[in-house]
């Protein structure tokens, strides 16, 4: 086991590809989960069937986040590592999409992936003979149908919310828009899976409880998920909002404090102070004139008056 509490799987195309403990407990659990429902259904040898489907699944959430390093590396765009977690798989880029093309392309790589697989499976099991294989062969199909199914619900971090988040890019010219409206979309779907476990504990039976369960534990990790990425998106605007120009004042400066461009805004003016810490700076235009001084304390109100907005 890695000092990051992963357990290494090795290398796809250079990339270390990693699985969390958690994901085996899931494993475990699912395994449990699944067979008393395969026997309902007629499953013959429920508890192998249901040990191959959870292998299965793991497999194919490897593909699926495989796929999304195939698109990535097409774009050129660096991915450090894919982990295998309990809620199943991801792949960690180095840098952000740079356009919404991009984006879209990587993030619907996963699903489409997971989704030819799982016809395939289909085909496959049936077009053979009823029995063990057919059964493997189709539960196989089923789960890879599943996770592009779960992937493509519209909330951030999954693959469909940065679907929402690529198109919602595109038509607006905004990245922060399309997180804006992916988040909220996110959100909206958490809110609908509450409400479908709600709805299938009311209608009773073996697994009610279970099926509630399930749907909660959804719904969380898509509120938790589109709640994280509106608060990033808020963040963004703020950072946006800080711009020298607006913030300085026409008082004189000390000869001895650093500089900063009169044009500087966003990321690029918090890396300047980042790399120049000071209660104040010099404010200068292209050439060089100072202009005035622009003090921490106004960046710091500037941006927690964005926050409150």
């Amino acid at each position: 086991m890695s000092t990051s509490g992963t357990i290494s799987l090795g290398k796809v195309w250079s990339v270390p590809v990693r699985v969390r403990p958690g994901a085996v407990l899931m494993g475990v659990v699912l395994v449990a989960l699944f067979a008393p429902r395969l026997d309902d259904a007629g499953f013959g040898q429920p508890w192998l069937v249901a040990v191959l489907a959870v292998a299965s699944l793991y497999l194919s959430v490897l593909l699926h986040e495989i796929a999304h390093v195939a698109a990535a590396r097409h774009y050129g765009l660096p991915v450090h590592s894919v982990t295998l977690h309990l809620l199943g798989g991801e792949t960690l880029l180095e840098s952000d999409s740079a356009t919404a093309r991009q984006e879209l392309v990587t993030s619907i790589a996963g699903p489409v992936a997971s989704a030819v697989v799982g016809l395939a499976g289909l085909g496959a099991g049936a077009v053979l003979a009823p029995g063990s294989n057919a059964e493997v062969l189709m539960t196989l199909g089923w789960i890879n149908v599943l996770v592009a199914g779960i992937n493509m619900l519209p909330a951030l971090p999954l693959d469909g919310g940065r679907v929402v988040r690529a198109i919602a890019w595109a038509v607006t010219g905004s990245e922060r828009s399309g997180i804006v409206v992916a988040g909220w979309t996110g959100r909206i779907a958490g809110l609908a899976s509450f409400g479908l476990g709600a709805w299938l504990f009311l209608q009773g039976g073996r697994t009610a409880w279970i099926d509630l369960a399930l749907c909660t534990l959804v719904g969380l990790f898509l509120w938790a998920g589109s709640s994280q990425s509106l608060r990033i998106a808020n963040r963004a605007a703020r950072i946006e909002r800080l711009h020298v120009r607006r913030m300085f004042d026409s008082s004189q400066p000390d000869p001895e404090w650093p500089r900063l461009a009169v044009d500087l805004r966003g990321d690029a003016l918090l890396r300047a102070m980042s790399n120049q810490p000071a209660e104040s700076y010099a404010v200068v235009d292209d050439d060089g004139q100072v202009l005035g001084t622009l003090r921490t304390r106004t960046v710091n109100r500037v941006y927690r008056v964005g926050a409150r907005r």
